[in-house]
Order: structure tokens, then C-alpha cells, then sequence
């Protein structure tokens, strides 16, 4: 059989082979700690789940809008204004497959052959790859721990070429919890817009923020970059809604017509009570997010001061998302070699930092319970020391 050549030259991922691999040991019976997950270990909260099942029972199980429900949209652009103090309407959003269909769609929308885009490293593994299946190029701009593994106005403004259309912003950050600060986002802006460029900004993490560290949303920072930004998010983590795969994106209304247009030909409308689930996220309390992070600062706290103890590895404390990015550098093992022998002889998963363009490094989950980080950190300590 002849394939496409586009599948070629996309890697598979490698995130979900380390975790496929540690669920085959446990399925053996193997004690495992992972710390590979990138997704809550909490259940949806009730109520979400409620109201997924009365949109059931009242029969919300026939097609909807390719662009999502009404009702939705509304609630969406209600809570980017409210919260981030993005002026969306709701015919500015796009309701999608989680917030990953939501930047697939985005790049097939937008880039083609000769555009570039740029994207720091490390990054979340699948922003490249698409970049790559709509026809595009990647621009990837290395960044350093002693900066927070967070890219600098000078380091985007000498990656511009003339081909250049999009700019991929992460904050909170997959894979290092990197947080932009309020100055460093401002800064960005003026490069953005001074070089009359669309940026996107991945915000699937905004609401898991520790330390009384703040989120600025780039688009907020003034007219000029807001009409130059689109916003990636979604209800997965903050909400443990993985499974439910609601996202959305929020930019110009040209984009959001064209992005309604391909998913019209492509998936149509996201499960339609799941809709309804995530309007009651938006619209109902959220103590269950704050419970969540709640424990997710208190597992932070344990994980980074275990690693801190364990010589040679270093780490950049983390101010969102729930991961510890750490560099291995120290133990001369790349980060595939290192992840297959931690597990290996250690029964810990984690994610070789090559899926995110740092072979030095790798990524380690934080979103499993007290007990497994206990263990797992033990057994780290252990099989770094062995090395």
C-alpha cells in the first residue's frame, strides 16, 4: 500500500508509547509509579457530569452546529471577557474535539507551503507535527532553564524571517510549567505586533497557577495584539474533563468561519451533551478547581523538594501546569535510554524530553496521588545514585 507522504514525516508519540508501556507492566501485575500522565488523576466533578446526563435524558443526542452549541460559544466568549479580558463575542469561538483538534484546525486553516512558524523549545510534542501536516515549516527556538525555558523578545525577533506567520505562545507551559510573567508577555506583544504577526497562545493551563502567580492572556495586553491573537483552550485539565474532548478557540471571525468550515468536512459538530457539561463548568461554582489545585500545589511542593535532594538533577521550580521538567544532563544518558532504564529497573515512567525538543531532559507528572510521588521519587533517588 502506498501512503500519503505527509505521514512520513510526522514522528509517532512518543508520550503515549512510554505510557502504553508502563499500563502493559501494571496490567501484568508490576508495581508501577507513572509519572507520565498528562491529564488529572481526579474524576469530573458531579455536577458536570450531571449535567451531561440531564442534557440525555433531555434528548441532546442529535447532530448540533459544526461550530458548537449556542449556548456554549456564548459561555466561552462570557468567561474569556470576564476572566482574561479578551472582548470575544461568541461568533469569535470555535467549539472543537479538545483543545489539540482546536490547533490541527487552526494550522490547516492558516499556514501552507512557505509559511513559517515559530515555536520555543521545549514544546508540547504536537505543535511541530501539525505545523508539518498542513505543509508548513517550524522554527524552533531553543531556550535555557537559567531563563525559565522561556523565550525572549530578542530571541523572536531574530527567528522573524519574511516567511514567517505564526508565533506559538505556551503559558503555563507543557512541558516545563514555565509561566510568562505580566512584563515578559507585554514584550512579546510589541515584537508581535511590530512585526505585524498572528500569534497563538495555548492557554489549556491558565486556571493552574501556584504562588499567587498571575495569567495574562496576550491578547489582553492591547487592541493591536488582540486583533492579532488567537486563543487555544479547553476544559481537560482544568475541569478533568480529558475524556470528554471539549475545546475551543477564540481569534477573528474570518478564522473562526474557515476553522467551522474544515470541521464541517471533518468530525461536524463535539459530542453534544458533552456541551452541555462544559456550559455547567463555566457557569456553576468553582471550588472543584480550586480543590484540585489545591492538591496539585501540595504534590508540587513534595516532588520538587524530593528532586531537589537527588544530586545532579536539575529543575526549574514550575508556576502552572503539573509538571517538573528536569535535566539529566549530569547522568550522560539521553532521555529515551534514561526513561527505558528508569522504568525498566525502577518501575517509574517518565517522558523522554526529546518528545519535547530537549533530549537532556524529562518530564515528570505530578497529577497522581501523594503515595506513587512518595514512591516514585524513592525509587529515582535510588536508580540516579546507580548510574
Amino acid at each position: 500500500m502506498q501512503l500519503a507522504a505527509r505521514v512520513g514525516k510526522v514522528s509517532p508519540s512518543i508520550t503515549l508509547a512510554i505510557a502504553a508501556k508502563a499500563k502493559a507492566m501494571k496490567a501484568e501485575g508490576i508495581d508501577v509509579c507513572s509519572f507520565s500522565a498528562g491529564e488529572p488523576d481526579f474524576d469530573t466533578p458531579a455536577h458536570i457530569k450531571d449535567a451531561a446526563k440531564q442534557a440525555l435524558d433531555q434528548g441532546k443526542t442529535k447532530y448540533g452546529p459544526a461550530a458548537g452549541e449556542p449556548k456554549l460559544r456564548s459561555a466561552i466568549a462570557k468567561a474569556l471577557k470576564t476572566i482574561y479580558n479578551l472582548d470575544y463575542q461568541p461568533e469569535n469561538v470555535i467549539v472543537t474535539n479538545g483543545g489539540k483538534h482546536s490547533l490541527f484546525n487552526l494550522m490547516l486553516a492558516l499556514i501552507e507551503s512557505g509559511d513559517e512558524v515559530i515555536i520555543p523549545a521545549p514544546y508540547w510534542l504536537s505543535y511541530p507535527e501539525m505545523v508539518t501536516l498542513a505543509g508548513g515549516t517550524s522554527v524552533i527556538v531553543q531556550t535555557t532553564a537559567a531563563n525559565e525555558y522561556k523565550i525572549t523578545p530578542e530571541q523572536l525577533t531574530q527567528a522573524i524571517t519574511p516567511h514567517t506567520k505564526l508565533f506559538v505562545l505556551n503559558s503555563p507551559s507543557n512541558p516545563t510549567g514555565a509561566v510568562y510573567t505580566r512584563a515578559e508577555i507585554r514584550a512579546l506583544a510589541e515584537v508581535v505586533v511590530k512585526h505585524d504577526l498572528l500569534v497563538v497562545s495555548d492557554e489549556i493551563y491558565a486556571k493552574i497557577l501556584y504562588d499567587g502567580v498571575e495569567h495574562l492572556s496576550i491578547g489582553a495586553v492591547g487592541s493591536e495584539i488582540f486583533s492579532r491573537t488567537i486563543v487555544s483552550s479547553g476544559f481537560a485539565k482544568s475541569y478533568s474533563m480529558t475524556g470528554w474532548r471539549v475545546g475551543y478557540i477564540a481569534g477573528p471571525v474570518e478564522l473562526i468561519k474557515a476553522m467551522s468550515i474544515i470541521q464541517g468536512h471533518s468530525t461536524s459538530n463535539v459530542c453534544t451533551f458533552a456541551q452541555y457539561g462544559a456550559i455547567a463548568a463555566l457557569a456553576s461554582s468553582q471550588d472543584c478547581v480550586a480543590a484540585m489545585l489545591s492538591a496539585f500545589a501540595q504534590r508540587r511542593t513534595v516532588m520538587f523538594e524530593r528532586l531537589g535532594a537527588i544530586p545532579g538533577l536539575i529543575c526549574p521550580k514550575p508556576y502552572g501546569a503539573f509538571y517538573l521538567f528536569v535535566d539529566i544532563s549530569s547522568t550522560g544518558m539521553k532521555s529515551i535510554d534514561f526513561c527505558n532504564a528508569l522504568l525498566a529497573s525502577h518501575q517509574v515512567a517518565a517522558i523522554p524530553g526529546i518528545a519535547f525538543g530537549a533530549d537532556q531532559c524529562v518530564r515528570l507528572s505530578y497529577a497522581t496521588d501523594m503515595t506513587s510521588i512518595e514512591k516514585g521519587m524513592d525509587r529515582l533517588h535510588k536508580f540516579v545514585s546507580s548510574l
